[in-house]
């Protein structure tokens, strides 16, 4: 595989297509090496506009997903930024090749450790990665960003408080076959705005709440 013309491809016939045009989002994307977040296995169908299989039915979003999110949150060079889901640790890179500094959650052991040597070896010191399940976060932290790598079955506004006034979170809402992107944004003490961005689907974060689908 010649990975620098895949990569050509994946963001000339991918993400351009997709309307990301934010020029430092496809230099971060042209900079970082993507093939060396993904399983070796799977290292031929790296720039593929699929999702790559990780362990525990975890999966890598498709690149022209993980770039739209990352045009769409603006993260700035003095954003403090959270992830939920590091998975692989690629969306991780490329939120701290924008970022001041990122703090990532993981709930499967396995997929922090892998995470932690591909970032390792790729020479980050801004990141923090932890193991835990965010759901269950109790925080007195604050980010400018938030990112949420599985979709929420229904709106669980347990993050919002998180975000700083001004701050930016992603996070995608919904049950098979329809959920919405959204963009949800802290415009005061006890104000946000939401932004609906575009329909997908991706898998719920482990233990996010599921409302009963009856009525008593």
């Amino acid at each position: 595989m010649d990975a620098e013309l895949a990569r050509f491809n994946m963001v000339e016939q991918q993400i351009r297509t997709w309307d990301v045009l934010d020029s430092r989002v496809l230099d971060l994307i042209n900079r970082i090496k993507r093939e060396h977040y993904v399983p070796e296995k799977y290292r031929d169908i790296a720039f593929a506009d699929i999702r790559i299989p990780l362990n525990s039915g975890a999966s890598m979003m498709e690149p022209k997903l993980e770039a739209r999110i990352l045009q769409s949150l603006s993260v700035n060079a003095d954003d403090r930024v959270l992830e939920v889901g590091t998975g692989s640790g690629y969306l991780t890179a490329c939120l701290a090749g924008l970022a001041d500094s990122v703090v990532s959650y993981e709930i499967d052991q396995d997929l922090h450790r892998q995470a932690g040597y591909n970032l390792a070896s790729d020479g980050y010191e801004n990141i923090s990665l932890r193991v835990g399940d965010a759901m269950d976060l109790q925080s007195s932290e604050q980010f400018d960003v938030i990112v949420l790598t599985g979709s929420l079955p229904t709106m669980d506004k347990r993050f919002h408080g998180l975000l700083k006034t001004d701050g930016r979170m992603f996070m995608i809402v919904g049950r098979e076959p329809a959920m919405e992107a959204l963009l949800i944004t802290r415009i005061g003490e006890n104000e946000w705005a939401q932004e609906s961005l575009f329909e997908t689907e991706i898998a719920p974060l482990v233990n996010a709440r599921t409302p009963s689908l009856f009525k008593l």
